[in-house]
């Protein structure tokens, strides 16, 4: 995976949330917007301190982590 380095997690930041830049902005919220319809225009209008990278940031680590397996280990 490349390096999503506008994307930090810190257990003090929203329960360790996966955030954007260190802010209380997480990725979650962002691609909530995304998947009600908002536009990457309508989002960088509500939010000011964000750009359009940490809009992409947010969608390409969501779409890392969908692809994700957790496999199940037996027990010992």
């Amino acid at each position: 995976m490349e390096t999503l380095d506008r994307v930090t997690q810190q257990p003090e930041v929203m329960g360790g949330k996966a955030c954007i830049r260190g802010m209380r902005v997480t990725v979650g919220m962002i691609v909530g917007q995304v998947g009600a319809g908002r536009s990457v225009e309508e989002i960088l209008a509500d939010y000011p301190y964000l750009e359009r990278e940490d809009i992409m940031a947010a969608l390409r680590y969501a779409a890392w982590r969908a692809e994700e397996r957790e496999v199940r280990l037996g027990a010992a």
